[in-house]
Parts: structure tokens; C-alpha cells; sequence
């Protein structure tokens, strides 16, 4: 009979171990999952100094260009800023309302957006443009209007015909990294031109084909790549005044930089 009690005792015990077992495995679980205060309403997201306006590709093959841009102005901590479309009583001058009418003989898919100021930084009369005739623009870029006519002027007038001309190919996809941002050039204490909407930084070039055309400087025996990458390059100088890429620098790897700055006697940097 005695031994009946012990093993009664003996199963109770071990019943009410088991229970604790699960009860602290639970609380562990919990407190695993809690990355973000309720009470301080801080997001359970680590957003870095990374920008949403990048994509990231298999392998993080624009590591480099999330580096190169601080700040993301459509970013609020992990929250993301929508765009403002323009106010229907907004009154634009009659320079901004030639510059939509190129837009449009240019073929541009374009949406207005409220003007954009932070601080030092912003556009008055900022466009979004999603597409150029049939090239689609992704994601789509946030510009000055004389930006994305510049832009659009040459992507139709030089960059369409090289692809012909090199790939027997139209181009579908222009891939670009970073439009408006409010920052200032590495290393300067400079506004970017980036922070007025006057520049747009392509990743890649995607044909018609589905052959995609990576900026990054290709190999020893990519003689039609490097031979496309020049023109393009070289065409960009009679467009922009600023255009920078691979071999300029560290931070132009793997991306071509155009811009519209305006200097003094009207010196251009092709580099």
C-alpha cells in the first residue's frame, strides 16, 4: 500500500515540474517576440540608414548604394510617408506649365505632388514619374519638372536608340536607386543635388528581350556591355552637367549619377 502512495507522490511531482516547464518556455516565447514598446509606441522594426527607395536585389547587389543615401524622405521611423498629391487650387508658374506640356510631347507618365520642404531641402513643384512612353521607371522617381524633361529627352533620344543599335532591343525597365532625397554629398557639407530633385541615380537597364544591363563595370570580355555603357555615358554629358559613375569613385560602383546642377560658365563634370 505504501508503495502505491510513493508512486502516486511520485507522479504528482512530475506533473506539476512539467507544468513549470511549460509555463517558462511560454514567457521565454513571449519575451522573444517583443521587439518594440507598446507603451512609447516604438516600431518593432529596425529600419537603419537604409532607403526604402532601393531595391534589394538577390545578394544584395546594391549594398553599396543603401550606404551612399542616409536618409529616406518618404520614410517616418518604420512608418512610410505617402505622397501628397498637388491641391487642386495650387497655381503654377507658366515655366512649370511648358515644362508638363514637354512632359507629355515627351511622353511622360508623370503625377503632381504637393510641394515637398524640409529644410534646406525640397521641391515646389515636384513630379512622380512612373514611366517614359513604354519604359517603366522603378520605383518611380520624384523630380523636378526640368529633371524628368532632361531625363526623358534622353533616355528617348540616346538611350533607346544605343540599345537598338547594340541589342536589336527596345528597353523596358529603367531601375533607379535614389531621386529627391534631403541629404548632403559624402564627405561635404554641400546639399546634394538630390535634396532639390535634380538628380537620378540608374542602377540598371532592362531590354525588351529581358536582358537586364547592370551599370556596375563589366568584365574584361563584356565588349557589347562596356561599348553600351560608354555611349550611354558619354551621351548623358550632352544632357546633364553632372555625370558620374564607375571608376569615378568608391561610392559610383555600381550606379550612373545625373543631375542638372547649374555652374559657373557652364562647365560640365563628365567622369
Amino acid at each position: 500500500m505504501a508503495g502505491i502512495f510513493r508512486a502516486a507522490s511520485v507522479a504528482v511531482r512530475q506533473v506539476r515540474r512539467a507544468r513549470m516547464i511549460a509555463g517558462g518556455l511560454a514567457i521565454a516565447a513571449v519575451s522573444a517576440c517583443t521587439t518594440g514598446s507598446v507603451l512609447s509606441l516604438e516600431p518593432a522594426v529596425d529600419v537603419g540608414s537604409q532607403t526604402s527607395a532601393v531595391p534589394e536585389y538577390a545578394g544584395q547587389k546594391y549594398a553599396g548604394m543603401q550606404r551612399l543615401v542616409p536618409s529616406n524622405p518618404y520614410m517616418t521611423a518604420a512608418y512610410p510617408r505617402m505622397d501628397e498629391p498637388m491641391a487642386p487650387t495650387e497655381q503654377m508658374p507658366a515655366s512649370e506649365v511648358e515644362c508638363r506640356r514637354d512632359l507629355k510631347r515627351l511622353g511622360v507618365v508623370y503625377t503632381d505632388l504637393a510641394p515637398i520642404r524640409e529644410g534646406q531641402c525640397g521641391i515646389d513643384y515636384p513630379v512622380k514619374i512612373s514611366a517614359i512612353g513604354r519604359i517603366g521607371m522603378k520605383p518611380a522617381a520624384t523630380l523636378t519638372c526640368d529633371m524628368a524633361a532632361t531625363f526623358a529627352g534622353w533616355a528617348r533620344n540616346e538611350l533607346v536608340p544605343s540599345a537598338r543599335w547594340r541589342y536589336f532591343s527596345g528597353v523596358r525597365t529603367i531601375r533607379q536607386g535614389s531621386s529627391y532625397s534631403c541629404r548632403r554629398i559624402a564627405g561635404e557639407g554641400t546639399l546634394s543635388e538630390h535634396g532639390k530633385g535634380n538628380a537620378l541615380d540608374v542602377m540598371s537597364i532592362e531590354l525588351s528581350n529581358g536582358k537586364e544591363i547592370d551599370v556596375r563595370k563589366p568584365g574584361l570580355f563584356a565588349f557589347r556591355t562596356r561599348g553600351f555603357l560608354n555611349t550611354v555615358r558619354a551621351d548623358g554629358c550632352q544632357y546633364f552637367t553632372t555625370v558620374l559613375g564607375p571608376g569615378y569613385n568608391y561610392d559610383h560602383r555600381n550606379h550612373f549619377h545625373f543631375d542638372i546642377k547649374n555652374r559657373k560658365n557652364g562647365y560640365r563634370a563628365c567622369r
